[in-house]
């Protein structure tokens, strides 16, 4: 920043400061400076040779921009610059450019050559920005070229740079319509990206280019609906908006039961006796064919998946959900929309503006779904005058004979009000109340009236025009309020409220046969001086007089008649004419003359006081066009209900995108092995398919038997081990690995539920006995196992040594167990009792455990593989207090092994102790509710649980890479206990090892928005090699990675349910500060494992 001011001294510009420079300054806005000099000094500053003068003019220009400035004669200066070396410089020439491209077209397309060479730039920002540019250049000329760029573009390996490309599809169809087929195999592409980055924008590209091709949709659907949760807040209300149209042409109505047993209730209300015996066989017919409603579990992910949403802080995305609900939730589930729009009433007077319009339409058909939140419709003195009203309408609608006097009560106040357009609204809202609840029908008839007597002028008329619409409900009952409105004419002056007046007299001068021709006299009197909707009024009053009271008006009429034959206006002369031929009899008048008094004083409907907002919702909620209750320009109708069901295959994926093997040839190896049975040859593939590549193995085989899938004697299982641990190791190794699997078959036992076979059940005496045999073996065999793979664990957590100790602490649980608990529960490595933090000094040197890791490096194969977890303290938490619980308390822990029955669940181990003075009987898991795609595996139920006695069971958790808490029900026989796991960030991944140019390479493509970097300082306990690896591994569950340089410490892991990759880096600086980087497409997972890596460093 020092250097403008001193360039702009040698330029003879004003250097004292606090002067504008009016004839060099961008940003002065100089009224007097003249054109020629102006910019001047910038245009010599990006002529420059030197970059920092560059930057500097760059950035004063896009000032400029930012506040508002022309600075489009400096585009010539600007864009000799787009091929500069200097990467700062090149971004902000290109953000200028997308500013000015459009403008100055023929000047950006010299510069084309130049953006093209931006498409292949290493950096992801400036390809971004070159595609960006390009698309902004709007002649029909460079079509096949932004075609080209767009292309590759969606195939970038950047997931910012794909979206940038998704933004691109609607500017070259707005530009060349003829490109729709080609953009639309693009979208196609970019719809099947699984970034959430990407998801909103190519969304909104299709919604512009080919919304009819609902086809596209399809095999993206679920996958949409999941990613819901973490696309960008704009992106989310376009996919929804989206999907609420998709759901009403592919799901069935689940309120369409219900709307027919409406129809069939009105018919039967209607209806006489004789008429439902004749139709009840028909009924019966239709209700009969009429199936019970199954909702499509599509439809139910989409309602599962956007409602947690409802807590979004964005007003669009609460919204758009709400509108979702409304249109595609049962009735029974639409009423959880109402809260989350309560809340919306406490922001600013543009979104509670929106949502009351919403509110007032919904409110009409659910009413219902507001009743609780009447308060918040409440009127507060300081709500604009449209705040007030449509408040006002929300009352009105939620009005009913419980509720009726508190909403009067609070109209009494609002008439007080200093805003005449609102109380006028107010005295109609009352009216309509009237109108809807019979019993209120007098109160409200009397409280207006009173209103009469109001020193406000408008009150009074707006009273005047309300008692008018109620009394025609029932005149005969109110010729005193007739007779008291009839002394009024002489104070009021408001026109509607005269012309009100006079027609209810006429309406009703048999009620008041004295006062009427008086007032007749009174309005001929100023006639003359009376506004035309008034005058037309005293017409009709004198005519309707004529014909029921001739003795005494029939000179007054024939005066009133002559003053209208000579009015100013036309309507009024025509009226006076037509009404003298009508009433008066002479020879010319025809035969409608016999007809007069049935013609004016025909029984007339009274009027239905309505909303306005009655008729609205045919419009979808949240539009504009349902915001000015007009159809705005591109609105897109919602598709009705389809009467069938279309077919729910067609959103079938035969293999999801974040489960897909690495490599083709392993799965096609795993199908083709003729060692299967057919049965199991069958289940092969589909297995493959359900599991990720890499979570199928473990570190070739070394660690599978002691975290591997739990096994019995059955054939099945022990084959199921052999292919997930053969996956990835070669022959050679699956043969030396076999016996020592086979050692420790007896020792592994399903109580995990979720890998067991039907044949369990049979064998199950028979295992007990073989348990305590077998239990011996077990454990040998798992002390060669870790031993083998202790060099890997060892540089992970550095806590291996204290394993094989921990085993032989063991203590198995009571006998009183049912037996599958006593040998499960004890022997099972998926199982362990809490491991108890081990002392810093029985830990193997730190020179040993980097020659350890030189050894892993170069005997083990560099394809990323998964590591056995790293065994360091493991953390207890809380799950039911004792007191809580009636005795029964429960505690939990993430064990860090892979889940025997679904590689995209976390493993959580439950301590269940019992301690009351009776037996608990048949403990288990009972409807789980989790939200948004989680899944939970319960664990088997637990028969019996003696006084005193614990049991350790493991269930599986698909937290969806998220840290919202799996909530369920702990059951035993008597009670339910609501309970919830939330997991640390650190516990929804599983370590990976890889080489250092393995980590590299990863870390190169997960870059620009991928990686978050923190500076921190380590505290003095936290400076040795050993604790930082100690520490970091508690906080996550990662492995280490081989690093050459001594100052820094590497870590991978990947997302146990989307295998994203996660790359942690902690480089020590000078002192003992350090700086941690995170790169992974999970941003979210990012930020908070910084947090949560900061604070167990700081410990």
């Amino acid at each position: 920043m020092a250097a403008s001011p001193a360039y702009g001294e040698e330029k003879g510009g004003s250097s004292s400061l606090g002067e504008p420079e009016y004839g060099h300054d961008p940003a002065s806005g100089g009224i007097f400076s003249s054109d020629y000099k102006r910019h001047d000094d910038l245009k010599e500053m990006l002529d420059s040779n030197k970059d920092s003068l560059k930057l500097e003019a760059m950035k004063r220009i896009v000032a400029m921009i930012a506040r508002g400035k022309n600075a489009s004669d400096l585009f010539p200066a600007v864009v000799k610059n787009v091929a500069c070396k200097n990467i700062e410089v090149k971004k902000l020439v290109y953000v200028y450019l997308v500013r000015y491209a459009e403008e100055q077209q023929d000047l950006a397309l010299l510069s084309i050559s130049t953006f093209q060479r931006g498409l292949k730039d290493p950096n992801q920002l400036i390809r971004a920005s070159a595609l960006r540019v390009l698309s902004s250049i709007r002649v029909p000329i460079i079509v096949p070229i932004m075609m080209l760029a767009i292309k590759e573009a969606a195939s970038d390996m950047s997931p910012y740079v794909r979206k940038t490309a998704a933004h691109a599809i609607p500017k070259l169809y707005s530009l060349d319509s003829d490109q729709k087929d080609q953009l639309i195999e693009v979208i196609e592409k970019l719809l099947a990206d699984k970034t959430t980055l990407v998801a909103g924008s190519v969304v909104m590209a299709f919604e512009e280019v080919c919304p009819e091709r609902i086809d596209l949709i399809h095999k993206n659907y679920r996958k949409l609906c999941n990613l819901l949760i973490d696309v960008e807040e704009w992106g989310q209300v376009v996919i929804i908006n989206m999907l609420t149209r998709y759901a009403r042409t592919q799901f069935l109505s689940p309120n369409q039961n219900e709307s027919l047993l409406e129809e069939n209730t009105e018919k039967a209300f209607y209806g006489s006796e004789e008429e439902d015996a004749k139709d009840a066989k028909a009924e019966a017919a239709v209700l009969a064919k009429c199936k019970p409603y199954v909702m499509d579990p599509d439809h139910r992910l989409l309602l599962r998946n956007t409602k947690p949403l409802l807590q979004s802080r964005n007003a669009a995305v609460v919204m758009a959900v709400a509108q979702l609900y409304f249109h595609l939730a049962p009735k029974a589930e639409v009423g959880v929309i109402a809260k989350a729009l309560v809340r919306l009433l406490r922001s600013h007077s543009e979104v509670q503006y929106v949502v009351l319009q919403n509110v007032a339409t919904m409110s009409i058909k659910r009413r219902g779904m507001f009743e609780p939140y009447l308060k918040s419709f409440y009127i507060r003195s300081t709500d604009p005058t449209q705040i007030k009203i449509l408040k006002l309408e929300v009352l009105t609608n939620l009005a009913n004979e419980t509720n009726i006097s508190t909403i009067l009560r609070e109209f009494q106040t609002y008439i007080r009000s200093m805003d005449k357009d609102f109380v006028a609204a107010t005295i109609q809202a009352i009216g309509r109340c009237a109108t809807n609840i019979g019993k209120v029908r007098d109160t409200c008839l009397n409280g207006l009236v009173q209103l009469l007597s109001n020193r406000d002028e408008l009150v009074v008329a707006e009273s005047v025009v309300v008692i008018k619409k109620l009394l025609q409900m029932q005149p005969a009952q109110h010729s005193e309020i007739i007779k008291h409105m009839a002394k009024l004419t002489d104070n009021i002056q408001v026109p509607m409220a005269r012309a009100s007046i006079l027609w209810l007299i006429g309406e009703y001068c048999e009620h008041v046969p004295k006062i009427a021709p008086d007032v007749l006299r009174k309005m001929a009197k100023s006639f003359t001086n009376e506004e035309d909707i008034v005058k037309l009024q005293v017409i009709n009053l004198a005519a309707k007089l004529y014909l029921t009271n001739s003795k005494q008006s029939k000179l007054l009429t024939q005066y009133v008649l002559n003053l209208a034959k000579y009015d100013q206006n036309y309507d009024i002369r025509d009226r006076a004419r037509f009404i003298r031929q009508l009433i008066v009899p002479t020879e010319k008048s025809g035969a409608l003359n016999k007809y007069a008094k049935k013609l004016f004083l025909a029984q007339k409907p009274a009027p239905i006081l309505e909303s306005s907002f009655k008729d609205r919702d045919h419009f979808q909620l949240g539009s504009l066009s349902h915001l000015l209750n007009a159809k705005a320009v591109g609105y897109q109708e919602l598709p009705d209900w389809p009467d069938e069901a279309p077919d729910p295959s067609v959103r079938n994926v035969e293999v999801p995108e974040w489960t897909k093997c690495t490599s083709r040839e392993k799965r096609k190896e795993k199908v083709e092995k003729p060692f299967y049975s057919d049965s199991e040859g069958e289940s092969g593939p589909t297995e493959s398919a359900d599991s990720e590549p890499e979570s199928g193995s473990e570190e070739n085989g070394s660690s599978s038997s002691s975290s591997g899938s739990s096994s019995s004697d059955t054939e099945e299982e022990e084959e199921e081990e052999e292919e997930d641990s053969g996956e990835q190791s070669e022959d050679k190794e699956e043969e030396e690995k076999r016996p020592k699997r086979k050692d420790k078959e007896g020792s592994h036992k399903a109580v995990l539920g979720s890998a067991g076979s039907p044949s369990e059940e049979e064998e199950e005496e028979e295992r007990a006995k073989k348990a305590k045999k077998k239990a011996l073996q077990g454990r040998k065999g798992r002390a060669e196992t870790s031993s083998e793979a202790s060099t890997s664990e060892s540089s992970s957590s550095g806590s291996d040594s204290g394993s094989e100790a921990e085993a032989k602490q063991r203590k198995p649980p009571s006998s009183k167990a049912s037996p599958k608990e006593i040998s499960l529960l004890d022997l099972d490595d998926f199982t362990p009792s809490p491991v108890q933090p081990i002392p810093s000094s029985s830990i193997i040197s730190t020179s040993l455990v980097t020659d350890l890791e030189g050894l892993t490096l170069t005997d083990s194969s560099l394809t990323p593989t998964l590591l056995s977890p790293a065994f360091s303290a493991v953390k207890t938490y809380e799950l039911l207090h004792r007191m809580a619980g009636e005795g029964l308390a429960v505690e939990y822990c993430f064990s860090r092994r892979p889940f025997p029955g679904d590689p995209h669940m976390v493993a959580v181990q439950i301590q269940i102790s019992n301690n009351t003075d009776t037996e608990v009987k048949n403990l288990r898991v009972n409807e789980p509710k989790p939200l948004s795609g989680m899944r939970i595996q319960e664990f088997p139920e637990i028969e019996h649980l003696a006084p005193g006695d614990t049991a350790t069971v493991v269930m599986g958790i698909d937290f969806c890479d998220s840290t919202q808490a799996a909530n369920f029900q702990l059951c035993t026989h008597t009670r339910q206990f609501y309970v919830s796991i939330q997991p640390p960030v650190g516990e929804l991944m599983a370590p990976v090892f890889m080489s250092e140019n393995e980590f590299k390479k990863e870390q190169g493509k997960l870059m620009g928005m991928s990686e978050i970097t923190e500076k921190l300082t380590l505290p003095e306990k936290c400076q040795s090699d050993h604790t930082i690896v100690q520490q970091l591994t508690s906080a996550a569950n990662v492995g280490r990675v081989p690093c050459g340089a001594s100052n820094e410490y590497r870590f991978a892991a990947k997302t146990v349910t989307s295998g994203s990759l996660v790359l942690i880096t902690l480089e020590r600086r000078e002192g003992s500060t350090a700086q941690l980087t995170i790169n992974s497409e999970k941003m979210v997972i990012g930020t908070m494992l910084v947090k949560d890596i900061i604070q167990a460093l700081a410990q």
